[in-house]
């Protein structure tokens, strides 16, 4: 895969009218060569739906990250799910995407869930799937290459049925879902995120709003990279400030600048002065900073401490992050709006900033971007840290 390619990934559902649990679930892991994601569709809705989600989807999830063959895992989910005497299906559907990153190889496997839709230069290609027969019981299997404003999505069938009964007596089809995405695609900013979003909320729509079934969307939109370098903290060694400055400098993506000492360093360099923006400090937090060439200076300590609680509340969703015009909430954004972070951490401890308690070579700057790092892998962000 090309160093400037994102495997954009986001999922999102609606929960049928009146439970509190979602009867689908879907999770999805990124490591350095593969991407999985699974969606599984309980069946009814509730909590007997949702725990029968949770562990198809926990179950596959495993097994796949552990690199069993896919035989081996599809033999194991499909022995463990039950058959429904009364209807005759299993208790519980799955779809597994599997992406390789090194050339966006895909291949997917549904066991009873709709379609996938796969977008290819603006237009939605059925896939040519592949039956298989494991334990009795029938597996598509279809695959593919992912190129750059590609898309491939999952729906559970809580979508596909959205107005059945209504002016649409057998809801609102595959063919229509298709055609919609690809006038999102025409129209609209090319982000998984607005692609998974624009189709939930029609699909609200045509429910008017009294979900008659669990509904959910997962996809993979390949764009290009947003990269964020976090410049925080004066280097160990002062003759090494113009390297590091350079490095920030010469960086292809967004900059950001944490502590003021740090952006005095760079502001040195490029000849400058730090001015500061008096509108965007607040009673716990100083206000932010503007030099040329970097996108966001802030303090150090206290807006890092603020922007990991910011981050930590709406859980790592920028479409959830509560707007106040100040440094945190603008470091939180710009975090939360790359695709990678790397962070170059100076480790010249601040005697101010310094806990009595830690040893002298453990800073609390340290502590703080370490904790940081941790919530953001949670969240499925890629992250690298180096330390000066």
């Amino acid at each position: 895969m090309q160093a400037d390619n994102f495997l954009d990934i986001t999922a999102s559902s609606l929960n049928k009218l009146g439970e509190e649990l979602c009867g689908d679930k879907i999770k999805y892991l990124k490591t350095e060569d593969k991407v999985t994601v699974v969606l599984s569709d309980g069946l009814g809705s509730g909590v007997k739906a949702n725990i029968l989600a949770t562990l198809t989807t926990e179950i596959l999830i495993k097994m796949l990250n552990a690199d069993v063959a896919l035989e081996k895992v599809l033999e194991t989910i499909i022995a463990t799910l039950p058959i429904c005497q009364v209807r005759k299906i299993a208790y519980s559907t799955f779809t597994i995407l599997q992406i390789n990153p090194a050339d966006n190889y895909f291949q997917v496997i549904n066991f009873d869930n709709p379609q996938p839709f796969y977008c290819h230069h603006g237009k939605v290609v059925p896939l040519v799937m592949q039956t298989q027969e494991i334990l009795g019981r029938k597996i598509q299997i279809g695959e593919g290459y992912l190129e750059r404003d590609d898309f491939l999505g999952v729906i559970s069938d809580g979508v596909l049925y959205a107005g059945m009964g209504m002016t649409m007596n057998f809801g609102w089809g595959w063919d229509n879902i298709a055609k919609y995405i690809e006038q999102i695609l025409v129209n609209k900013a090319h982000t998984a995120r607005t692609i998974i979003k624009d189709v939930l909320n029609h699909t609200n729509m045509l429910y008017q709003g009294m979900i008659g079934d669990d509904a959910s969307f997962v996809g993979v939109y390949v764009r290009k990279r947003n990269p964020l370098m976090i410049f925080t903290g004066p280097p160990l060694d002062t003759e090494q400030d113009e390297v590091y400055v350079n490095r920030l400098l010469n960086f292809a993506g967004r900059k950001v600048i944490c502590g003021g000492t740090t952006g005095n360093i760079v502001a040195s360099f490029l000849g400058e002065i730090v001015d500061m923006d008096l509108s965007t400090m607040r009673r716990e937090l100083p206000p932010i900073g503007m030099l040329s060439c970097v996108d966001l200076v802030t303090e150090g300590i206290l807006t890092l401490s603020k922007a990991t609680e910011y981050i930590r509340n709406c859980n790592c969703d920028v479409g959830l992050l509560q707007f106040d015009n100040n440094g945190a909430y603008l470091l939180a954004r710009e975090i939360l709006q790359a695709d990678s972070i790397h962070f170059l951490v100076g480790q010249s401890i601040n005697e101010f900033y310094q806990n009595p308690l830690l040893p002298k070579n453990i800073s609390i700057r340290r502590s703080l971007v370490e904790t940081l790092i941790d919530v953001l892998r949670a969240g499925q962000k890629e992250v690298t840290a180096e330390y000066c």
